[in-house]
């Protein structure tokens, strides 16, 4: 199985974050969700606080940013720990062909929105594979950054953007002091 994470970029962009920052409460409170192995996609990963996590899980983690230092950076680590893990540079916005169809078990996006890449998301999951996704709400633009609304989702939006995978669990609201949507959702 694959497991996709996260893409730094634009407003939600992770790379700031501390390497060492906790992964997000929404991935790792539903671990019971997750498959128990297969091939994971840490997606706009930043500093690959995700990748490094699904990693040490066990998952085979691809982590995928288009910042150069930053995948550079997260390399080194996953080598200095000894963990399955690969580093590309990908411009998700460039209309590059990315992810490719059929290749992961798990998918986790975590404070990353752009929404032409939704399609190819769903295509990139194996029958059975999981969607993890959490990003930032209109809302999140009362307290702070980000505020541009390209990178914000209306309410309810989230949920028709993951059709027609099949969502497990989600919520909307305000959680870990940011106003936020997530959502876990499964291929059939």
């Amino acid at each position: 199985m694959g497991v996709v994470v996260g893409l730094g970029g634009g407003a939600g962009d992770c790379a700031s974050e501390p390497r060492m920052n906790e992964p997000s409460a929404w991935l790792t409170g539903n671990l019971h969700l997750l498959p128990a192995t297969g091939d994971a996609l840490d997606l706009a990963c930043g500093s690959g606080r995700h990748a490094l996590w699904l990693a040490e899980h066990g998952f085979r983690t691809t982590a995928v940013d288009r910042n150069a230092a930053a995948i550079e950076a997260l390399t080194v680590e996953a080598v200095a720990r000894g963990l399955a893990m690969a580093g590309h540079v990908v411009d998700l916005e460039s209309g590059a062909s990315f992810p490719p169809r059929d290749s992961f078990d798990l998918i986790v996006v975590v404070h990353y929105l752009h929404r032409p890449l939704f399609p190819a998301l769903v295509n990139a999951l194996r029958p059975g594979g999981v969607l993890v996704y959490e990003t930032f709400t209109r809302a999140q633009a009362a307290r702070g950054k980000p505020t541009n609304p390209a990178f914000l989702l209306e309410p309810g939006e989230l949920l028709s953007l993951v059709r027609p995978l099949e969502v497990v669990a989600s919520r909307e609201g305000d959680y870990e002091r940011r106003s936020v949507a997530s959502v876990i959702a499964v291929r059939s």
